[in-house]
């Protein structure tokens, strides 16, 4: 990739964020179907109503393409190791660290170490952490498909699957955004 595209220049500059148009391409040409392309937007469009109600300070130009680029490694796998493969493909791409640490931290409310052990993934924390990142991972579990869901819909799909803790790091999640946002996140 060019410097434009988010590697570092012969400066030692930072990478930049991608544009929309650039993220919206780089799914594209990697061979993102429509149907992840359209979940992508539909991510990145609420993402972006959630970062302009928070009441702290968000980078929505980050929140933004990183709704974009989260599902970029669905490109390789649909199963639970997207978020890892969609990674490595944004560390490839020479894309800033806290655009792949969305992508990486995007799945569910968050994975713990113990919750990656028993999935397969390579151990470590998957847990959202900044505010920007728990937004993305929000946005994405309130949307299925290109529709917007109420966060309990999600909660009962966890609760079937018996994945009690993943549904109350959900809610907790839920709340919190709310709370910051200062409305409850299934009206806006």
């Amino acid at each position: 990739m060019s410097t434009k595209e988010g590697t570092q220049d012969d400066q030692g500059m930072k990478p930049r964020l991608p544009t929309r148009e650039e993220a919206l391409e780089l799914l594209k040409s990697l061979g993102a179907d429509t149907e992840i392309v359209n979940h992508c937007i539909a991510v990145s469009n609420l993402a972006v109503k959630i970062a302009k109600r928070c009441t702290k300070p968000v980078d929505v130009e980050l929140v933004e393409i990183g709704g974009l680029l989260h599902d970029i490694g669905r490109v390789s796998t649909h199963g639970i190791r997207h978020a890892v493969e969609g990674a490595r493909i944004a560390a490839e791409k020479g894309l800033p660290d806290s655009l792949i640490r969305i992508i990486e931290r995007h799945i569910g409310a968050g994975l713990t170490e113990s919750d990656a052990r028993r999935l397969g993934l390579p151990v470590k924390s998957y847990m959202p952490e900044t505010l920007e990142e728990k937004i993305v991972t929000h946005a994405d579990n309130l949307i299925s498909g290109t529709k917007k869901v109420p966060v309990a819909e999600t909660i009962q799909r966890l609760v079937r699957m018996h994945e009690m803790d993943g549904a109350k790091r959900m809610l907790a999640l839920h709340k919190e955004l709310s709370n910051i946002c200062g409305i409850d996140l299934d009206l806006i």
